[in-house]
């Protein structure tokens, strides 16, 4: 293994794979999936039902990209018809659990925002 191998991960060095999977988990979909997924296990339709806007096609991109970063599980069940559920990884449930804390204060924070917007759009 070549020693240059070993350095450290920077989100802020453009190559680093660090910044693509923030950008994974960090998209509107990315997020939204992962802390779904935190309260457990959901099958494709469930969880599209949960995420209320998501389109099919784009929760299943969504949930490749989980799946290939390492955060989502996904089990094929062998009945019929075939049964697929998605759950978090280990690495999955590390990072949802720090998305969780961040949307519970910004949910307690709504009405200093919409204050804030007001403020902004009374002055433009």
């Amino acid at each position: 293994m070549d020693p240059t191998d070993d350095l450290v991960a920077d989100v802020f060095a453009r190559a680093c794979p660090s910044r693509s999977t923030l950008e994974d988990v960090a998209s509107k979909w990315g997020i939204l999936a992962l802390v779904a997924l935190a309260e457990g296990n959901y099958r494709f339709n469930a969880l599209r039902r949960r995420v209320d806007g998501v389109s099919e096609k784009m929760l299943s991109q969504t949930l490749h990209t989980l799946e290939r970063d390492g955060m989502v599980r996904r089990e094929v069940q062998a009945t019929i018809p075939p049964r697929v559920e998605y759950s978090l990884t280990k690495l999955g449930a590390k990072v949802a659990e720090r998305l969780v804390g961040l949307i519970e204060l910004l949910e307690g924070e709504v009405p200093a925002v919409q204050a804030a917007r007001a403020t902004y759009d009374a002055n433009k």
